[in-house]
């Protein structure tokens, strides 16, 4: 217990020092030092880990303490790192792990392959969407959750895993020893020409990572080839990543020296002015982005340098407002203190980040839960003022040049949901499970299928052979909404994830309304005169 005393009087003072004399001045009010607080945090660390009714691990004691502290900054950015945090970290800034290359999700209890990443070891084999892996290195997976199997699939490049697999319409399984290699996640996840002359590059879930510039730069390039003339970015739901980057993507659409975004802090180098630094290469571009809710960090850097330089018309919902910067210092070569050290603000002046509150909402993903207020109404945010000259407003978040909301259930549509209630998940299962027996049966061959309503009785049927009995009236109601979900999972398995976007972007209102608005001007000064007129 000695030894103990000594390790967390150590780390105490190291996080004292870490955090800029915070706890030392906690200290000095009470009337003692940092080290006599320290010996006071040691001395209840000890009586716990001896005398307490339950017996409590002390290394456990020492990460509550840690944890306990950073929770009190109410920062939920600000966080301990162990190895396994600091890994997912790295993937999502990076883009880049060990692995076999593929997205998969739980169906109807099985581990099962949405897609295979392009490139990778998976891709190469030939595994397939709508594949389920029964057995990894041979254990059964039946049961096993998302994240067990994600591990299980990981590891370094160069060693081997062997997958064995169901594949609809095969009486027999197939079996893969598949060498595991370096795999880099795509910013980019789809990309098309739609209307015939609107390039369309989405991040949607995504994240801003390390090769998200070039990606952009070289999709747009193929799409301008194939007659693209104005260009739509997708940043919804993308939870952001690397400034850096962020920086470097505003720069694909920005004059030399044009400022793209300060951090201001209290830390050595907080205060930073980032500029593009090559020139734009596509000016004659008019340009839409696309943002949530879900929009946050880098990718409300790219949506608010772009607006306030009069580049692009910022088409949506109000964004996410996730505006801190992060730096992320070793401590012992395995764990990490992920600290808020500033905050982002447009080249007009903008903060990004949202006010903070007590009561935690919900994140965008990749996350860590916000406690990020409503953005105050237009009327009593703070006014602030493009290069152009027009009005853009402050108080958190990127706000749209023109707001459309994205498609919502009706009434009736809601009343199915609610019938089906805790039958979700089931339901989720059935409309998997019955996408892959057509593939298996090569049922559906026209990528333009309808919904019959055929399918939808049978749909309906298997529901309630799996216990779901949902009322012939509600199933009615929500036909539609089933007809539409479903035509999307029928199109990833049997025609692939393209396929798939492709189908969700003719359906996608906020999209759609992009590609009216853009076809109707011919620069990026015609465009957002239409913002100026309210998008009518």
């Amino acid at each position: 217990m000695k030894k103990q005393r000594i390790l967390v009087t150590v780390l105490v003072a190291f996080v004292a020092f870490l955090s800029g004399g915070w706890l030392l001045q906690r200290g000095a009010q009470r009337g003692g030092g940092v080290y006599q607080q320290a010996r006071l945090l040691d001395d209840i660390l000890a009586y716990v880990a001896e005398y307490y009714v339950d017996s409590v691990d002390a290394a456990k004691l020492y990460d509550l303490a840690i944890d306990g502290f950073l929770n009190e900054l109410n920062d939920p950015y600000t966080s301990f790192l162990r190895e396994e945090d600091y890994r997912d970290l790295e993937l999502n800034t990076t883009g880049n792990y060990g692995g076999v290359g593929m997205q998969i999700d739980v169906r109807d209890g099985w581990i099962t392959v949405i897609a295979p990443i392009v490139g990778t070891p998976a891709d190469s084999l030939g595994i397939a969407s709508g594949d389920r892996i029964v057995e990894i290195d041979a254990q059964s997976t039946r049961g096993w959750g998302s994240d067990r199997a994600v591990r299980a699939l990981r590891g370094p490049p160069g060693t081997k895993v062997t997958l064995t697999v169901a594949r609809p319409g095969l009486a027999d399984s197939l079996r893969f020893e598949v060498t595991r290699a370096r795999v880099h996640v795509r910013s980019v996840v789809y990309s098309s020409v739609l209307g015939g002359d609107v390039a369309y590059v989405s991040l949607v879930n995504s994240n801003i990572s390390e090769q998200s510039a070039r990606e952009i730069a070289d999709e747009v390039t193929k799409l301008k080839a194939r007659g693209a003339k104005a260009l739509i970015l997708d940043l919804r739901g993308n939870p952001g990543g690397v400034l850096d980057q962020g920086v470097a993507v505003a720069d694909l659409f920005l004059d030399r020296g044009a400022v793209v975004v300060e951090t201001r802090g209290r830390a050595p180098g907080a205060n930073q002015t980032y500029r593009g630094q090559d020139g734009q290469q596509w000016p004659d571009m008019p340009v839409v982005v696309l943002v949530d809710g879900g929009t946050a960090s880098a990718a409300e850097i790219i949506a608010g340098a772009l607006q306030d330089h009069d580049r692009a018309l910022v088409l949506g919902t109000t964004s996410f407002g996730k505006g801190l910067v992060q730096t992320v210092y070793p401590l012992n070569g395995r764990e990490f203190l992920k600290l808020t050290t500033g905050r982002w603000y447009t080249p007009s002046g903008r903060t990004i980040q949202r006010p903070l509150r007590a009561v935690a909402a919900q994140a965008p993903r990749g996350e860590q839960p916000d406690s990020a207020a409503a953005p105050p109404p237009a009327d009593s945010a703070p006014v602030f003022h493009t290069d152009g000259g027009r009005i853009v407003y402050g108080g958190g978040g990127i706000r749209p040049d023109v707001s459309v909301q994205p498609d919502t259930l009706t009434d009736p549509e809601k009343a199915f949901v609610r019938a089906l209630g805790s039958g979700i998940p089931t339901y989720r299962d059935v409309l998997t499970s019955y996408a892959l027996e057509l593939k298996g049966t090569r049922a559906v061959t026209d990528q333009r299928f309808p919904i019959s309503p055929a399918m939808l009785a049978e749909l309906h049927q298997r529901l309630r052979a799996r216990g779901v009995d949902v009322a012939a009236a509600d199933w009615e109601s929500g036909a539609s909404l089933v007809a539409q979900q479903f035509s999307y999972e029928v199109t990833r398995y049997v025609f692939g994830r393209q396929a798939e976007w492709e189908r969700r972007t003719t359906d996608d209102v906020q999209t759609q309304r992009a590609v009216e608005l853009i076809k109707r001007a011919r620069t990026p000064k015609e465009l957002l005169a239409l913002a100026r007129e309210g998008g009518d």
